[in-house]
């Protein structure tokens, strides 16, 4: 008997897959499909669709076949830089919860991960969380470099409940990527959207001023209101796969409005004469630490933190 399932949680060997009933089986991964997707660390991720096969003699099934996925996240592996993690697919959104204190979050993880969502047509809302402690002036400093070009933001405090009510109103009936360093307090504004997963809250290192991981596999929750939320171990490093540096400046929206006006139609926007997006930094349009991640992307260079 082969049902279409899926797949909610996993945890390396195994995956929880629920039914259209909503009913929830365990299955494991057919070793033919690992064989496939070597490049790949995870080659089912939380979010997939799949078809599934009840093992003879067995409670269990084993995972024959996974759907065509309608957009994914992806990043370098932690270990192994040649190889990739997919970190959710099928979502309708994506957010990253960033914060400005303890651990203060770079633009250049923020401007990975939107360049990522972009290549897989996927919408981000930022998330600055922790806004008690800094406050909204700082808030609205920092956003606005993203407001300006299109994106959503929202400031929020897990801990003294500003913005949480806008916040479930935004994400209601839509499955949701909740992503982001360790300590920017992911788990504790999952354990207000969805009362009873308990996430456990974790506490901030003070050689690092990092976060400690707390989530240790992906996994996905229903919301009580419609909706759900696929969440994640944090992440420290992103490291952008898969995109020519020539498609780069595509992923960059303000970019992607002036490229037409440059000179040369395979510029890279580097060095290259009547550059319009060069002309765009030098006068002070473009804002110039998007520019400078923009570059640092184009040259491979990997970030943490």
């Amino acid at each position: 008997m082969v049902v279409k399932a899926r797949v909610i949680k996993s945890t390396g060997s195994w995956y929880q897959l629920k039914l259209a009933n909503g009913e929830l089986i365990l299955a494991r991964i057919k070793g033919k499909l690992k064989l496939l997707e070597n490049k790949s660390t995870n080659p089912i991720a939380v979010g997939d669709w799949v078809e599934a096969e009840l093992e003879s003699s067995s409670e269990h099934y084993t995972i024959s076949k996974v759907l065509p996925r309608q957009n994914y996240i992806i990043r370098k592996s932690n270990n192994l830089s040649k190889q990739t993690q997919i970190i959710a697919s099928n979502m309708d959104l994506a957010c990253i919860v960033v914060s400005a204190v303890a651990p203060v979050t770079s633009t250049g993880f923020i401007d990975r991960f939107l360049v990522t969502a972009e290549a897989y047509h996927l919408p981000v809302l930022i998330i600055y969380n922790k806004v008690d402690i800094y406050g909204l002036d700082i808030y609205e400093e920092m956003s606005s470099v993203y407001t300006k070009i299109g994106y959503q933001t929202m400031a929020v405090s897990a801990k003294e409940y500003i913005g949480i009510d806008a916040l479930k109103d935004f994400l209601k009936n839509k499955t949701t990527l909740f992503t982001g360093h360790s300590g920017v307090g992911k788990s504790s504004l999952l354990n207000i959207l969805i009362p009873g997963t308990e996430r456990k809250v974790g506490e901030i290192s003070d050689s690092t001023m990092m976060g400690k991981h707390t989530t240790t596999f992906a996994e996905m929750f229903d919301m009580p209101d419609g909706g759900s939320i696929i969440d994640t171990p944090g992440i420290r490093d992103l490291g952008v796969i898969d995109i020519d540096k020539k498609e780069l400046a595509h992923y960059f929206p303000e970019m992607r409005k002036l490229m037409n006006e440059c000179k040369f139609n395979n510029c890279i926007h580097v060095n290259e004469p009547q550059c319009a997006v060069l002309k765009a930094v030098n006068d002070g349009v473009l804002d110039p630490g998007r520019y400078y991640n923009y570059l640092s992307i184009l040259r491979n260079e990997d970030v943490m933190g």
